[in-house]
């Protein structure tokens, strides 16, 4: 009996997901944060130990890029209502691993949301199962972006462009990562959830332009993403690694720290520097 419950509590979450995806809307609200200045774009890459989570904050409004794992997810909470957020324009889930959508299910109950983006990639745990619930719980569906055709309206002087994934059928769940891209002025910013080398080749393929001033690190530094050929088409200035510390993944590789030393990029690590942020006029980027 026990497993005939589990399997059909199973069967039902899935059946809900699919629904969820069906792309049905929810009324827009009018998502505005007066305390962001208008003449500025700040992110934040919250230290949630092992896991991603970034705050996008620009011309009045808020993106938030994943929640990090489960056991981050009050500290997560606490940080965004530090910054006086309330309501959030645009929530990605990169892709449905715990670490970056552990903390999602109570993101998603304590804010208001105008949009909320993920792949199309359900996953059996308790972590996706808690993220639906909640969604529908708010009565809103998933939005599946589509690379260089989805539009993130971010506001003046601002461009967000979806570069992954480009493809429905990975056997890694990590390759059906959200990339994306956000310009400010002349300042650009690339986000990769945990894209790997298979995801980064593509992306290459379809001749998208890389470029950018920061790059989060795919994948928390595995040695599975940043090729080489994908870290020179992005010639980042500073590369931002988002991992716990003393993790038992050995996060980042030497390898992929390596490579970034070697191409004299200035390298942040949550694990060391706790949450880096980092604020850009549209011509110059700071670290405050």
């Amino acid at each position: 009996m026990k497993f005939i419950k589990k399997y059909l509590n199973i069967i039902s979450i899935l059946l809900i997901a699919i629904f969820i995806f069906s792309g049905c809307t929810k009324n827009a609200v009018n998502v505005l944060n007066s305390k962001v200045r208008s003449s500025h774009i700040i992110i934040h890459y919250i230290d949630v130990g092992q896991g991603d989570s970034e705050l996008i904050q620009v011309n009045g409004k808020n993106l938030l890029i994943d929640a990090g794992p489960n056991e981050a997810k009050d500290n997560l909470i606490s940080y965004l209502k530090k910054y006086d957020i309330k309501k959030l324009d645009y929530v990605i889930a990169t892709h449905p691993d715990e670490d970056h959508i552990g903390g999602m299910s109570s993101i998603i109950k304590k804010f208001d949301i105008y949009k909320f983006y993920a792949p199309k990639k359900t996953a059996n745990t308790i972590t996706f199962e808690n993220m639906i619930t909640a969604l529908k719980h708010k009565n809103m569906k998933i939005n599946v972006p589509i690379p260089q055709v989805t539009d993130l309206n971010l506001g003046k002087n601002t461009r967000a462009e979806i570069l992954a994934p480009n493809n429905t059928a990975y056997e890694d769940t990590n390759n059906y990562s959200i990339v994306l891209k956000i310009t400010y002025g002349n300042t650009k910013f690339l986000f990769t959830g945990d894209a790997e080398n298979k995801s980064e080749d593509e992306i290459i393929a379809k001749n998208y332009d890389l470029s950018a001033d920061v790059l989060k690190i795919g994948h928390h530094g595995s040695s599975s993403s940043t090729s080489t050929e994908f870290l020179d088409k992005v010639d980042p200035k500073i590369a931002v690694i988002s991992c716990g510390r003393n993790n038992k993944y050995g996060h980042p590789t030497r390898n992929t720290v390596n490579k970034l030393k070697k191409k004299n990029i200035q390298i942040y690590r949550t694990d060391v520097d706790g949450t880096v942020l980092l604020t850009s006029d549209g011509s110059k980027i700071n670290k405050k």
